[in-house]
């Protein structure tokens, strides 16, 4: 699938934590998601990211999925996949992706998504979960897709681990 115009790349991460924010399991990691986010913000083509309170080393870690306060999400939106793949593996956040098995689970299913949103459209977490839900359920599409769907991803195929989800 090819960039449609006038669209940007919204992408969701969901991850369960191994143990809880405050714990010693996960403090190299926490410690890390202001420096790693901050830089996101900062990339060519970054357009918006889901925050949570602002607190310093929290990220996004307050929003609850389900309840669970191990399971923590990222959620942004990227000009382009380029935009994207250059950040998730050209910078120090290729380091931390490399070794999220210290600091998450393993989970079943798919916890990747991505979806394209028209300029200026920030997505809701629930709107984000929808489209996860659907990639589960259905597969790629132009729905809800991963990086195999996309043949402008370049890096992923180069420097992915595997084939699994980001």
């Amino acid at each position: 699938m090819m960039r449609p115009t006038d669209l940007h790349l919204a992408e969701l991460n969901v991850g369960r934590l191994l143990a809880p924010t405050d714990d010693p399991r996960v403090a190299e990691f926490m410690a890390a998601l202001d420096r790693v986010n901050g830089l996101g913000k900062r990339m060519p083509g970054f357009v918006w990211m889901m925050e949570g309170s602002g607190e310093p080393g929290k990220g996004n870690t307050e929003t609850k999925i389900g309840g669970d306060s191990q399971y923590v999400s990222n959620l942004t939106v990227w000009e382009s996949v380029e935009t994207l793949e250059n950040f998730v593996w050209n910078t120090v956040h290729r380091q931390f992706y490399e070794r999220r098995q210290e600091w998450f689970e393993v989970l079943g299913s798919m916890h990747f998504v991505m979806w394209w949103v028209p300029e200026g459209h920030k997505p809701t977490l629930d709107e984000a979960l929808e489209r996860l839900d659907h990639l589960r359920a259905h597969g790629d599409s132009d729905h809800a897709f991963g990086w195999t769907y996309l043949k402008e991803a370049k890096l992923w195929r180069s420097r992915n681990c595997g084939g699994q989800a980001a």
